[in-house]
């Protein structure tokens, strides 16, 4: 069991999101819905809780109103093991969103993504300073990340973005 997990605060598209989400990511579904009651601020009826599972990521997405919007302080890491992982996430969560820098992205409802290889992490975590900051600077340049270039910019080879 999950212990601790994120409540995303959405105006009102709660359910509408959670259920985006559930379609990008496997081994993903919808747990439960509740709705308020009569004498809440929102509507009777209307959607106040949906709890969902994304890859195993047990999430909230409340509908508490317009108080308050997502910022990229707070962000999804998504690691991926391979470009078409990468290509494959990127295209889903950056439909109706935005394509930031250093592969994040906003999606549509505003919520920050990160979706990074593994294989970067791998580079970053090495004893070789000079490599990782080859890799870094290449990642710099890039909106997606690209697991070749990093990799090329890694092993100093040549021309990277």
């Amino acid at each position: 069991m999950q212990k601790i997990g994120p409540c995303l605060w959405f105006d009102d598209q709660a359910e509408e999101a959670a259920n985006f989400y559930v379609s990008v990511f496997r081994n993903s579904r919808i747990l439960g819905t509740t709705h308020y009651v009569e004498g809440l601020p929102k509507p009777a009826g209307s959607v106040l809780t949906v709890r969902f599972i994304l890859d195993g990521e047990e999430f909230v997405a409340l509908n508490g109103g317009p108080q308050y919007r997502f910022t990229p302080a707070v962000s999804f890491v998504v690691k991926c093991d391979t470009q078409k992982e990468i290509d494959a996430y990127w295209q889903r969560l950056c439909e109706g969103g935005e394509k930031v820098q250093c592969g994040w992205l906003t999606d549509r409802y505003g919520v920050s993504w990160q979706i990074v290889p593994q294989a970067l992490l791998d580079m970053l975590n090495k004893k070789d300073n000079a490599a990782a900051q080859r890799a870094m600077a290449a990642m710099l340049g890039m909106k997606k990340l690209d697991i070749a270039a990093l990799q090329r910019a890694y092993r100093n080879e040549g021309d990277s973005p």
